[in-house]
């Protein structure tokens, strides 16, 4: 993870731009007001909250989860974001600043392995929706992303591992998953930055 931030910034600071590391427990009030902390210090404004952070939910059925499993990636992928709007309110709203939530397309999905992705995502779009209405008449935009299945190193390591299971090819699980897309392939994190 300290590798691929720090290739991260170095692309930003390639074009010009200053970048900050501090890595953060994001379920840690403190670590987060740390973080709040640390990018007005360097930078004295904030401009955007990026919420990108995700916990893996079970990938089972909810009526054979045990809701303590879910826990975990609720306190990453809701109430965390919830945190880090709260601490930057301020200086979004001093900035006409904005919070992206970045969410999923599974909101769109029934397949019963994705349920606990889908309850943890469907939390985080509505964190979206209400913190638009209460932080919209202090200039913060906030919205909510949803791209499809994005070729990354999570859904790569996703597809090896459901490749093992079935003994097929990586190859194999990216075609069928990709077929159901409308371009037929799955997207890649720049695409999703770009937009």
């Amino acid at each position: 993870t300290e590798k691929r931030l720090r290739k991260l910034a170095d692309q930003v600071e390639s074009h010009g731009r200053r970048a900050l590391i501090v890595p953060t427990d994001i379920t840690d009030d403190a670590a987060c007001e740390n973080l709040r902390d640390a990018a007005l210090k360097e930078f004295g404004r904030v401009d955007v909250l990026i919420n990108n952070a995700f916990a893996i939910p079970p990938m089972e059925p909810l009526t054979t989860l045990k809701v303590d499993s879910l826990r975990a990636a609720l306190e990453t992928n809701a109430f965390a974001p919830l945190t880090l709007a709260r601490l930057f309110a301020d200086a979004l709203a001093e900035s006409k600043g904005s919070i992206l939530m970045i969410n999923s397309a599974v909101l769109r999905q029934s397949q019963p392995e994705f349920a606990g992705y889908k309850l943890s995502k469907g939390t985080l779009v509505h964190l979206a929706s209400a913190l638009a209405t209460e932080l919209g008449a202090r200039g913060i935009r906030v919205n909510s992303v949803a791209p499809s299945w994005i070729y990354e190193d999570v859904n790569k390591a996703y597809f090896d591992w459901m490749a093992s299971e079935r003994g097929v090819t990586h190859q194999v699980i990216y075609d069928e998953i990709a077929d159901k897309t409308d371009l037929k392939r799955l997207a890649t994190p720049e695409e999703v930055a770009q937009a």
